[in-house]
């Protein structure tokens, strides 16, 4: 095998890890010491570290959830995320805020078997699945003081080669995935002691269709209207719009992106892996082989309903959550004191995101107010300094299609 530079390079000090990239790609000294990072906590989490990437985190305002007022820490480098989710935040509560519910709070995994009579296996399993959840939650035995462990085992027909043994286990507070892998390895190895089966694979599922959270919001008509609009039309053509993302997957795919411009920023600032939270909504969106909008607007004699139903595989406790100091700081912020909580709090940010969006899509259109907003990001990256910055975004506000030569003359203006 032929060596290079790069072999083990993860056992390799940070420094000669910094010097080796540096050497590599002819890093000058000023952007090398940008990189430099002493930090254990992040050297130790993942392998190869190089530096944190920092990322503006911010709150959204005036959510109420079942009552409660929160402050929600978001994670965003997305100047409009923010800003929405608080306006879609402050429209839902003025009506009764967003009532939440966690339906159900499993995560699920899988055991793929080939080539094995469906009919032994079923009889099997429904025989001794008292026997199947002792195995599995004696695996991981500190399951049973923390979550409910193993609840329920189902089996499903692949094709004609492969089943799959489907094993869903309450993980408590904590996301499971560990948990889980754990459980299905060792009901695996018991189910070929027993059987004689050939195990293809055992491993978690990201399609949570038990893991999930229910919220619901009313906004009086009056509370929509604007300059020139009423209530209940801007009501009227949000429900047009939720509609349309029933009916066609394109549309669907971008309303279902705005829903998870909130989701993942607040996900992010829990310390939660936001890649599961998207794989399990954007799975639970196509459940019945055709992809919708997680989201439902209707009208009531009153005003506008929302509704939105998502999968939530997020943790409390454990993972990235224990060792980033400011997960726990942010659910402080947010006054979740438990994973149900943080798990409603965070589906409600994405019900206002997605009603900020709508209204914006069906009044004023999607850019007025995004564009407002990217002003900021045009002239910072084009080297506009703090003091010089409302100066800035004051004259761009006044031209049709600003970009970075209209940012750079204005500074040489400016600088004169």
């Amino acid at each position: 095998m032929i060596k290079t530079k790069w072999d083990h390079f993860y056992k390799k000090t940070y420094q000669q890890r910094l010097d080796l990239i540096a050497e590599e790609v002819g890093l000058s000294a000023s952007r090398l010491s940008r990189l430099v990072n002493d930090s254990t906590v992040p050297q130790n989490l993942i392998e190869n570290f190089l530096t944190d990437y920092p990322l503006p985190a911010g709150v959204v305002t005036n959510l109420k959830v079942n009552g409660q007022e929160h402050l929600v820490p978001m994670v965003t480098e997305e100047p409009s995320v923010i800003a929405a989710a608080s306006n879609g935040s402050k429209l839902l509560a003025s009506g009764a805020g967003i009532k939440a519910e966690v339906v159900s709070h499993l995560i699920g995994g899988q055991i793929v078997i080939k080539d094995f009579p469906l009919a032994e296996l079923t009889q099997f399993v429904d025989e001794h699945r008292f026997e199947l959840f002792a195995v599995a939650n004696g695996s991981h035995p500190h399951i049973l003081q923390y979550g409910g462990g193993a609840q329920k085992v189902g089996i499903r027909k692949l094709d004609e080669h492969f089943t799959s043994v489907d094993l869903a286990v309450d993980p408590g507070e904590a996301m499971g995935a560990n948990t889980i892998n754990t459980m299905l390895e060792a009901v695996a190895a018991w189910l070929q002691q027993k059987l004689a089966v050939t195990v293809t694979m055992a491993i978690l599922t990201n399609f949570e269709a038990e893991r999930i959270v229910q919220v619901n919001g009313n906004v009086p008509f009056s509370a929509l209207a604007t300059q020139s609009m009423s209530g209940e039309t801007v009501a009227k053509r949000i429900a047009d719009a939720s509609r349309i993302a029933q009916i066609d997957h394109y549309r669907a795919a971008t309303h279902n992106k705005g829903i998870m411009n909130g989701i993942d920023a607040a996900v992010i600032a829990f310390g939660n892996d936001w890649r599961a939270v998207e794989s399990a909504a954007h799975s639970y969106a196509a459940k019945d082989g055709h992809y919708r909008g997680l989201s439902q607007w209707s009208i009531s004699a009153t005003g506008l309903v929302g509704h939105l139903t998502i999968p939530m595989p997020i943790g409390y406790v454990g993972g990235a959550t224990k060792v980033l100091p400011l997960a726990k700081i942010n659910q402080q912020i947010a006054q979740v004191l438990n994973v149900h909580e943080e798990m409603k709090v965070i589906a409600a940010v994405g019900l206002a995101q997605n009603l900020a969006a709508l209204k914006a899509l069906v009044t004023d259109g999607i850019q007025k107010g995004h564009m407002n907003l990217q002003l900021n990001s045009l002239a910072m990256a084009n080297g506009a300094t703090t003091e010089e910055l409302p100066l800035v975004i004051d004259r761009l506000r006044k031209m049709k299609q600003p970009d970075s030569t209209d940012v750079k003359q204005i500074l040489r203006q400016l600088r004169r």
